[in-house]
């Protein structure tokens, strides 16, 4: 994927987040996080034998962000940032999912979690120009945008960018050997 189609794409991932807003911001983007991230498994992974494999599914053995993150981090096509990135990700999703108050990402313990995975992120190519094109967008009914969700939605934007991109340059792993029930064969390739 080129730069130029990772950056299109990166600003439409932005815009659609725009319409969201507080918890409906956090629930969709981590969303399409975990989606990317599945996606990005996939392209690494041979094709399922059938369609109805379930390996994603929820209750199933990659059915969570957290498997989902912890087995890209051992096959190393996550670096330790993103890692972190995913995990603070997945904590906050799950504490805006549960909490029956009105959480807001420029609560303490929230801001704290991200701020230093916001700092990472700023080196990224992207964030600058995505800034740039949020602060462009037309202030919404309820008020011009606020920081804390604009730096959500960068950092969300880049990490589905990149995943994205990624999966798009992997092929399916194959494996040097095979165990099958007559011995340990070498895979053809």
């Amino acid at each position: 994927m080129t730069t130029r189609r990772v950056s299109e794409a990166a600003r439409a991932i932005a815009l659609q987040l725009l319409e969201e807003r507080g918890r409906g911001a956090v629930l969709v983007g981590v969303a399409r996080v975990d989606a990317a991230l599945e996606h990005l498994l996939q392209a690494a992974m041979s094709p399922a034998a059938s369609k109805d494999d379930g390996l994603f599914l929820p209750e199933r053995p990659l059915g969570s962000i957290g498997a989902k993150v912890a087995l890209a981090s051992r096959l190393g096509l996550i670096d330790e940032a993103v890692e972190r990135a995913l995990h603070a990700l997945r904590k906050l999703r799950n504490a805006f999912a549960h909490s029956a108050e009105s959480a807001s990402l420029s609560d303490p313990v929230h801001h704290s979690r991200l701020e230093a995975i916001y700092a990472e992120a700023r080196a990224n190519p992207l964030w600058a120009p995505l800034e740039t094109a949020l602060a462009a967008q037309p202030a919404s009914d309820t008020g011009s945008l606020d920081p804390t969700l604009r730096d959500y939605i960068l950092l969300i934007t880049i990490l589905v960018a990149f995943l994205e991109a990624t999966a798009q340059q992997l092929r399916p792993y194959q494996p040097p050997v095979v165990m099958g029930l007559g011995g340990v064969t070498t895979a053809i390739r």
